[in-house]
C-alpha cells in the first residue's frame, strides 16, 4: 500500500497520533478497525453547530408556516443524510475515498470533472463555516465590550484558521479524537442555551404564521437538502473506508444518517420556534446567522455560546478540509494529502476574509452557492448510487487506480449524462440574490412553469431534477456497463505495490 506519491505506508500503527500519510490509496485491513457506531462521532460532530438554529430562519424566509417548514427540514435533512448513509456504504466496500470510488463510475480520468467540483463545493463550505466562526466570535466580544471590530475579527480568523488546518493536516485519527470531545462539549452547552432563551419563544406568534404555497414548501425542502446532506454527499465514504470490511452495510448507512441527522432535527425545531417568535430576529440572523442569536442571551453565557458556536462551525470546517484535499488529489494533483489539505486551507482563510471583511450580504450569495453547486453533485450522486445499486460485488481495488483496467479511462456515457442533468437542472432553479447567477432558470419559461418571475422560480426543481436524472439515467445506460466490468479478475485486495493515479 502506498500514499498519493507511492511511497509505502506501515501497517499497524496502533493508535499514536501522528500526520495520516494515506492519500487516494486503499486501507489495508490491517488498518481497518470500528464499528459502524463509531460514524456517528464525526457525522454528529460536523452537523451539531448552532447555524442549524439559523435554518429555521432560513426556512420561514421562503413563506410558509411553522408546520410547513417543519415537515420541509424534517424530509430535508433526512433524506439528504440518508444519501450520505448509501454512499458510505461504498467506503465499506471499497477502502477508498469518495471520489476514488467515484472512478467505478466514471473512469479513472473521467472522474476527474467530478473531483473538481467536489473539491469547489467541499472549500466553499469549509470557507463559509470559517468566516461564520470568525464573525460569531467577533459579536460575542462587541457584546462584551472586548472589542468586536477588525483586530478581533483578525485574530479569531486567525485562530479558527489555524485550528481548522491543523487538524485537516493531520488527518482521520485527530479528527476522530476532535469530532467526539466536541460532540460533547457543544451538545451540553446548545442544551443550556436552549434552556436559556426558551422564554423567547411565543407560540400564538408561531401558530399564527400563514401558510404558503406547493411552490414553496419545495423551495424550502429543497433548500434543506443541499444546505445538509447534499453538502457532504461527495465526502461520505472518506471514513467509512476505515471499518472492517465485515461491517454491517446497514449499520454503516444508518450510523452516518442517524449521527448526521439528529442534531440538525433538534436545532431546526428550535431555530423554527425562535425565528417564527420574532420577525426582527430573522432578519438578523440572514446578516449573521450566529451572531445574531447571541442578542436573546444572558452576559455571562457569552462565552460559553462563542465556544459551542465555534467549536461546532471548526467541527464541519475540518470534515470539509480533510475532504477538500482529498478531492484535490483526485483531481489530478499529485501531492501528498497533507500538502493538499494546507494548499485548500490557504484557499480557505482568503475566502473568509472576503467574506468577512469585504461582502455586505451573506444570505443572498449562500443560497446561490448551494444552489448552483447542489445540482452538479446532486446529478454525480445520482449516478454513483445507481452505480453502486447495480454492482453485486465488491470493488475491484486495483483497476481503480488503472486508465486500462475494467472501470475504463474517461467514458462518455456518464460523463455526458451528468452534464446533461447539470444543464435540465441549471435550467430550473433560479438565484436572483446573487447576480452573478440570474443566467440560470433558462427552462422555466419553456418547460411552462411561469419563467424566472413565475410562482415556480425559487422552488429549486433542479436540484431534484439533476438526482433523478442521474440515477435513472445510470440504471438505464450503464446496467451491461457494471455487468461487463463484474464479470472480469475477482475483485480482491488492492497490490500492496499499488501506485496512485
Amino acid at each position: 500500500m502506498t500514499d498519493s506519491d507511492g511511497i509505502p505506508v506501515p501497517h499497524g500503527r496502533g493508535r499514536q497520533l501522528q500526520v495520516e500519510t494515506h492519500g487516494l490509496d486503499v486501507i489495508g485491513d490491517a488498518e481497518r478497525k470500528g464499528t459502524p457506531r463509531t460514524l456517528f462521532w464525526p457525522w454528529f460532530g460536523a452537523n451539531v453547530s448552532v447555524l442549524g438554529l439559523s435554518y429555521g430562519s432560513f426556512a420561514l424566509g421562503f413563506g410558509i408556516s411553522f408546520r410547513q417548514a417543519l415537515a420541509a427540514g424534517v424530509i430535508g435533512i433526512v433524506f439528504s443524510f440518508l444519501l450520505c448513509g448509501l454512499v458510505a456504504v461504498a467506503g465499506k466496500r471499497g477502502s477508498a475515498p469518495t471520489m476514488v470510488l467515484g472512478r467505478a463510475a466514471y473512469g479513472v480520468r473521467g472522474n476527474r470533472l467530478p473531483s473538481v467540483i467536489s473539491w469547489m463545493l467541499t472549500v466553499g463550505w469549509e470557507t463559509v463555516l470559517c468566516a461564520l466562526a470568525t464573525m460569531a466570535t467577533a459579536t460575542v466580544f462587541g457584546r462584551l465590550g472586548w472589542g468586536g471590530g477588525t483586530g478581533t475579527k483578525v485574530a479569531a480568523l486567525v485562530l479558527v484558521g489555524a485550528l481548522t488546518v491543523i487538524v485537516g493536516v493531520m488527518g482521520f485519527d485527530l479528527i476522530m479524537r476532535l469530532q467526539t470531545v466536541i460532540t460533547v462539549v457543544t451538545g451540553v452547552l446548545t442544551v443550556v442555551y436552549i434552556g436559556l432563551v426558551a422564554d423567547d419563544i411565543h407560540w400564538s406568534t408561531v401558530d399564527a404564521l400563514p401558510a404558503g404555497s406547493a411552490q414553496q414548501f419545495i423551495g424550502a425542502l429543497v433548500f434543506m437538502m443541499t444546505g445538509f446532506g447534499l453538502g457532504w454527499v461527495n465526502a461520505a465514504a472518506d471514513y467509512s473506508r476505515y471499518l472492517p470490511r465485515t461491517s454491517s452495510s446497514a449499520g454503516v448507512a444508518g450510523w452516518t444518517t442517524f449521527g448526521a441527522s439528529l442534531a440538525p432535527l433538534l436545532l431546526l425545531v428550535f431555530g423554527l420556534l425562535l425565528a417564527g417568535s420574532s420577525g426582527a430576529l430573522g432578519e438578523a440572523v440572514a446578516a449573521d446567522p450566529i451572531g445574531a442569536l447571541t442578542t436573546l442571551l444572558p452576559t455571562w453565557f457569552l462565552v460559553p455560546f462563542a465556544v459551542v458556536a465555534v467549536l461546532g462551525l471548526v467541527g464541519g470546517a475540518v470534515l470539509d478540509i480533510y475532504s477538500s484535499g482529498l478531492a484535490l488529489l483526485s483531481a489530478g494533483l499529485r501531492v501528498p494529502r497533507p500538502v493538499a489539505a494546507l494548499a485548500d486551507g490557504v484557499l480557505m482563510i482568503a475566502g473568509a476574509v472576503y467574506i468577512v471583511f469585504v461582502a455586505d450580504d451573506f444570505l443572498g450569495p449562500f443560497t446561490g452557492f448551494l444552489t448552483t453547486l447542489g445540482v452538479p453533485i446532486a446529478a454525480w450522486c445520482g449516478v454513483v448510487l445507481a452505480d453502486l445499486a447495480l454492482r453485486r460485488r465488491d470493488y475491484a481495488e486495483a483497476d481503480l487506480y488503472d486508465p486500462r483496467g475494467r472501470y475504463g479511462d474517461v467514458p462518455l456515457t456518464p460523463l455526458l449524462l451528468t452534464v446533461a442533468a447539470t444543464a435540465l437542472g441549471w435550467g430550473l432553479v433560479t438565484n436572483a440574490a446573487a447576480s452573478w447567477l440570474t443566467w440560470q432558470g433558462y427552462l422555466l419559461g419553456p418547460f411552462g412553469l411561469g419563467g424566472t418571475s413565475g410562482d415556480w422560480a425559487y422552488a429549486n426543481l433542479g436540484v431534484l431534477a439533476a438526482l433523478a436524472t442521474g440515477f435513472l439515467g445510470t440504471l438505464l445506460l450503464s446496467r451491461g456497463r457494471v455487468r461487463r466490468q463484474e464479470s472480469g479478475a475477482p475483485a480482491g485486495a488492492a497490490d500492496p505495490g499499488l501506485t496512485v493515479v
